[in-house]
């Protein structure tokens, strides 16, 4: 009963389908088709705009991810090309110190043997103020060598090794170095200040001492080479016991960012210790 009522259904089907199409030949169903053509011309446009939106949202995601390909490769250029200009930005800095060590050299005793260093260290105790340099022996460097920069006097070498060698700053308050104010030409000790500072001392009262004065080493006691600008005056007042005057003075060294100095590797300073043995009794 039940397969009988299948092909029976079919049949109509069949029948149905070849009326329609016999009906659609002979013209008699337009009326019908525009009406259906309506709602199917409607769903037609509606899946066409779905169609159109999804093709969109997927080229959408497509464009992004080349957007973020391309993104990540702006990215990576920019950091080779950032890296590149610090690197030729350091060079151009290390091109202008060296131009000026050049200039200051020339300007110096012909006779006078440099060796450039890089400053490799720096003491962090807070108890001492030195550096460490890139330069030993190797380099012609010895004790007590005086170091240098275009802006002056920086110290002396205190420690050294084949390749290495640490300086003793200015600064530092075990530092003593003999001085002479380049105007007056009054002598004085330049002392060394927990603070940085530099402190010019046993300036003879009756000194015409000036604020701005230029201040270089003397030459006396044979530490250091005459004529090595050390600093200005700041201030002059007289000490607590007013037996003589102090100065304050400021180097134009920048201590805290040395990164070149050049190393006098030719200084030999005068062994009075001769003379000193001939005075003995």
């Amino acid at each position: 009963m039940l397969r009988a009522s299948r092909i029976f259904s079919f049949s109509m089907t069949l029948v149905v389908v070849a009326l329609l199409i016999y009906f659609g030949a002979q013209g008699a169903l337009g009326p019908a088709q525009d009406v259906i053509s309506v709602p199917l011309h409607a769903a037609q446009s509606f899946v066409s705009q779905i169609t159109r939106g999804v093709t969109g949202i997927f080229e959408s995601i497509e464009n992004f991810r080349q957007l973020e390909r391309r993104n990540r490769d702006l990215e990576e250029a920019l950091a080779v090309y950032q890296a590149e200009l610090a690197a030729l930005r350091e060079k151009g800095h290390d091109y202008d110190r060296l131009s000026a060590l050049l200039d200051f050299n020339s300007q110096g005793p012909e006779d006078r043997d440099y060796a450039t260093c890089d400053v490799i260290g720096r003491d962090t105790t807070g108890f001492v103020n030195a550096i460490q340099i890139d330069c030993g022996r190797r380099a012609g460097v010895e004790l007590m060598d005086p170091v240098v920069t275009e802006f002056g006097l920086v110290g002396r070498v205190t420690k050294v090794s084949a390749t290495g060698a640490e300086v003793l700053l200015l600064t530092d308050p075990s530092s003593r170095v003999s001085v002479r104010l380049q105007d007056s030409r009054a002598d004085g000790i330049i002392v060394g200040q927990l603070t940085g500072d530099l402190l010019l001392s046993f300036i003879p009262t009756d000194a015409q001492v000036a604020q701005g004065e230029r201040v270089v080493t003397s030459g006396l006691g044979q530490n250091f080479p005459a004529d090595l600008l050390v600093g200005q005056v700041m201030s002059v007042a007289l000490d607590e016991r007013g037996m003589y005057q102090e100065a304050r003075v400021r180097s134009l060294v920048d201590f805290g960012r040395l990164e070149i100095v050049q190393v006098i590797t030719n200084f030999e300073p005068v062994d009075l210790s001769v003379f000193e043995q001939q005075a003995a009794p």
